[in-house]
């Protein structure tokens, strides 16, 4: 059985400016996203997207991840508190984020890219969904260096059990921010860097994307402790579990949609 290390959330200060792990896992999706996204833009020409397009993308994608995860942490998980609090809204240094909040936002981006530059809104996510599970590793790492979201308790015996400090009951639990940064995040980029990397019907990367992150996302949500002021919802299913089913049956739809159309 292993213990947190109980890691500084501070990766380095200057003066009074502290730089948290949190932020920095983000900047290196950001950069992943650049990165991967300038290569691929420049080697594939099939694929209709400039150099200058990667960065109004990442600038479009950032605003979409920032707003659409603050804006969902709290209309889905807590709406009652910020609609009577609605000036926390903007207290994102408090931390709460919502992933598939950030996955709305990231749609929303994507959607007003395409109408701003007069390109098709499938062509432009099938380009730019690839690199989104990065991120979502880098973010679920940033989870595990707090201590946060950690999973449901398990069996002493379990080879990857662990005591998490935060948690006042110190039961041995699932690392379940690393089970999700594995599934959402490693597996989930390979199959879709694999699959997009020849020419596909229109949508159907997307389709892939919003399908493999909602059923990952569900079947993880099951070693993750419930937020405590949430608990399970109907079905005995989590809030992220329910707010995974559209996402699967999206992408499901969308697949056989893209199917019909090309």
């Amino acid at each position: 059985m292993f213990v947190h290390p109980q890691f500084d959330p501070i990766a380095f200060s200057i003066g009074p400016f502290s730089v948290h792990w949190y932020g920095l896992m983000y900047l290196v999706g950001f950069l992943l996203f650049w990165l991967l996204g300038q290569w691929r833009a420049r080697r594939d020409a099939w694929r209709g997207m400039t150099s200058d397009d990667v960065e109004d993308l990442l600038f479009f994608g950032v605003l979409g991840v920032i707003l659409g995860g603050r804006l969902g942490y709290c209309f889905f998980y807590q709406p009652s508190f910020y609609l009577s609090h609605p000036l926390d809204i903007i207290r994102i240094w408090d931390g709460g984020m919502s992933a598939h909040g950030g996955v709305l936002g990231v749609i929303v981006a994507l959607y007003y890219f395409a109408r701003s530059r007069q390109k098709a809104f499938l062509a432009v996510a099938d380009f730019a969904v690839p690199m989104v599970p990065l991120g979502l590793f880098f973010g679920r790492l940033g989870n595990f260096i707090n201590g946060e979201l950690w999973g449901r308790v398990c069996s002493y015996e379990f080879p990857l059990a662990m005591i998490f400090p935060q948690a006042a009951d110190l039961q041995p639990r699932h690392p379940s921010q690393l089970y999700e940064a594995g599934l959402e995040g490693l597996v989930l980029f390979i199959v879709l860097w694999w699959y997009s990397s020849s020419p596909r019907p229109q949508g159907r990367v997307a389709a892939l994307f919003c399908a493999g992150y909602g059923a990952a996302r569900f079947f993880v949500e099951y070693f993750r402790e419930p937020d405590s002021f949430i608990g399970l919802l109907a079905l005995g299913l989590s809030q992220g579990q329910w707010l995974s089913l559209p996402m699967i049956v999206l992408g499901v739809g969308l697949w056989f949609f893209s199917k019909k159309t090309n």
